[in-house]
């Protein structure tokens, strides 16, 4: 059975909660990906931060990166999926709540993340493009 862990990307890095949006921003650029998990100081995962979430909710809404926390913009409770769940439990979690980047825990510590095309590479050619196709539409 394929698991998260195996179509993951590992190495996830975190913005911490109390760091800036400006800060979030120099690590997306730093790393070259699009999105971080939010961490708390207990490191438990607060939410995702997005290059779109920078600069619709700060930039457009004229706020200044340098004084907006990363964990301002965290929204309810964090969708994840657990390490050793099945690639057909990413799809369904993906899909049911419409997301294109699942961080991956173990236990509650953040291990990796399935993008979409990780996803997508891991699944059968339908399933794929059933995907790609519910995280596309609004």
């Amino acid at each position: 059975m394929t698991t998260a862990r195996d179509i993951m990307t590992g190495g996830a890095e975190c913005i911490g909660a109390q760091e800036t949006v400006l800060e979030a921003a120099r690590k997306l650029t730093q790393l070259g990906v699009g999105a971080l998990p939010i961490c708390g100081t207990d490191e438990r995962l607060k939410g995702m931060l997005t290059d779109r979430d920078i600069v619709v909710k700060v930039l457009g809404a004229g706020k200044d990166p340098a004084t907006v926390k990363a964990g301002d913009l965290a929204q309810g409770e964090a969708v994840t999926i657990g390490a050793d769940d099945s690639a057909d439990e990413v799809f369904a979690t993906m899909t049911s709540h419409k997301v294109r980047r699942l961080p991956v825990i173990d236990g509650h510590t953040l291990v990796g993340v399935v993008a979409l095309a990780d996803a997508a590479r891991a699944l059968s050619d339908p399933k794929a493009g059933q995907l790609v196709e519910a995280l596309s539409t609004d």
